[in-house]
Parts: structure tokens; sequence; C-alpha cells
């Protein structure tokens, strides 16, 4: 049975300035629940969600209990990985076909020279507007970059490096289990004498569900988000999509900055080393991507 390695992006759970409340996380998650459960029997399946408003949702409650430090993000991310783990569970179990959903708390190293720690990318949290900066930084200390018309906080985002329960992973996959692992990237932590410790910080996801499905030797790694294709020149008259492609045809779109610079480097980093197919797409397309009728479709 081949085994795809899913990617969600935060459209997957809540939509671009919905309410972040359980309800409307729930609406999301059933609807993307859904759509995978119908990849069930079929294929093997790992999910990697992400938790960028999450995870900045528990670092604004953190900040406003002022009568305890704030929590490291590290620890938040674990919170998310339960947290967003659950209530993914709770809704694939809702379908028939499912069998077996289990939800593993996952650590992945990083480097602690990581160039992401002088240079901070990672989006979490919600979106603010621009005249709000200054009064922003001031209150948390905290550092914004433009998000489109807003500006959002941003975190450092180093690459990951060695996912620690691999081995368990690899345990954990079979035919009837659908594993959701390394959520929110994985729970960012560097190598220590005596084992390892968390760090201030938030993996970029799907650069975690690459390396994961490397580790693995996954025959597609899917990428879903919240646009059809992937595109140069986004809102202007040269707008192009691109379909069927070769790496080197996106590696100009493979930047840092933005949000689908890093779903092109992971796509293409996944493909050159397996050789297998990568896909970025519109979660409501699943399966339309795997058939190869739409989407941005990357091979060897």
């Amino acid at each position: 049975m081949e085994l795809i390695v899913i990617a969600l992006g935060g459209n997957a759970i809540c939509k671009r300035n919905e309410a972040l409340t359980v309800e409307n996380q729930y609406n999301n998650i059933d609807a993307t629940a859904k759509l995978i459960a119908n990849l069930a029997g079929k294929y093997k399946v790992i999910i990697v969600h992400g938790n960028g408003p999450q995870v900045g949702l528990l670092a604004l409650q953190n900040a406003a209990y002022t009568e305890l430090p704030p929590y490291p993000l590290d620890i938040l991310v674990a919170e998310t990985q339960g947290m967003l783990g659950y209530m993914i569970s709770q809704s694939l179990q809702q379908f028939k076909q499912v069998k077996n959903v289990v939800t593993l708390s996952t650590r992945v190293a990083v480097d602690k020279n990581d160039p992401s720690f002088s240079n901070p990318t990672k989006f979490i949290g919600p979106v603010y507007s621009p005249s709000d900066e200054a009064e922003l930084v001031k209150k948390y200390g905290w550092t914004f970059k433009a998000d489109g018309k807003y500006i959002r906080r941003v975190v450092p985002s180093p690459k990951p490096q060695t996912i620690i329960e691999l081995d368990v992973i690899k345990k954990l996959l079979s035919e009837d289990t659908i594993l959701i692992c390394n959520g929110g990237g994985g729970v960012p932590v560097v190598k220590q004498e005596t084992g390892y410790q968390g760090i201030e910080a938030v993996i970029d996801k799907d650069h975690s569900a690459a390396k994961l499905a490397t580790e693995l030797g996954a025959d597609h790694l899917m990428i879903l988000t919240d646009t059809d294709f992937v595109y140069s020149d986004w809102g202007t008259p040269q707008q192009k999509a691109y379909h069927k492609v070769k790496p080197d045809e996106l590696r100009s779109l493979a930047k840092e900055d933005g949000s689908i610079g890093p779903k092109v480097q992971s796509a293409i980093d996944f493909v050159e080393t397996t050789k297998n197919t990568a896909y970025i797409g519109s979660l409501n397309d699943l399966e339309k991507l795997l058939a190869g009728t739409t989407g941005t479709i990357i091979s060897a």
C-alpha cells in the first residue's frame, strides 16, 4: 500500500480572519476529515498539521496572565500537538472506513545556530493593522513583519534536522492506522549532553512534512493549502499557474519569505531526494490532485 504524507495548511483548521473558536475549528476539521477519510484503506496516511494561529493564540493568552512568566514556544507547540491531534482524531473517527487514528507527540531536533534565530520569518497568531505595530512591540516585545496588507508576529523557524520519534512512527505506521505526527512542525529541540532541550522556535510544518516523507520514503507528499496552483507573478497580468512541472521550473519561487516559498522548497527537496511525487494545491481538490488533473504536481 502506498504511503501519503499530507501537510495540512492553516485553512484546514481555521480560515484566514476567522475567529479561532472551537466550533469554527471543528467545522473546518470535519470538512477536512471527510476528504482524508476517503483515502483510508487505499493508502497509508500520515497527517502533519500546521499550528500558526493556535500557537499564536496560546502565546497571547500566556502573555496576558502576568502572574507567571510566559511558557516558552516549545511547550506551546507541544500543547497544540495534543489539542489539534485530538480534534482531528475525533473528526476522523466519525467515518466507518477509518479504523484507527493515533496522535504522536513528536520532537524535531534543530541547529541552535540556524540563521532563522537572527532573522525570524515564521508567522504565528492573528493579523494586526500596521498602525498598531509600535504599541504591540512596546507591550510584548515581539517582532512583526508584513503579511499582505496586515502585520503579524514572526518567530524563528529553523530547518528540521532529526525526527526524534522516527522509529516509533515506523512501528505505528500500519495499513489500518492514520497517524498524526510532527504537529506544528514538531516540538523544536536541540541536542545536549544529557538529551534534548526545548528551544524558542516554531518549525515550518511543510519543511517538517517533507523531512518526514523523505525519511520514510513516502510515495506522495501532499501540501494542501487554500490555493489551487502555485503561481508566479500572483495578482498581476503576467500571473502564471504551474501544473505538471520539474523542480527546476519552480526553483525561482522557493524563497523562505512569504507563504508559498517554503511549500515549493519542501516539495523540491522531497522530489529531488526520493524521485517520488509532490503536490501543492487546494485541500478541496485532494483526490483530483492525486489523479493528476489539477494543482501543481512536481515530479523528478
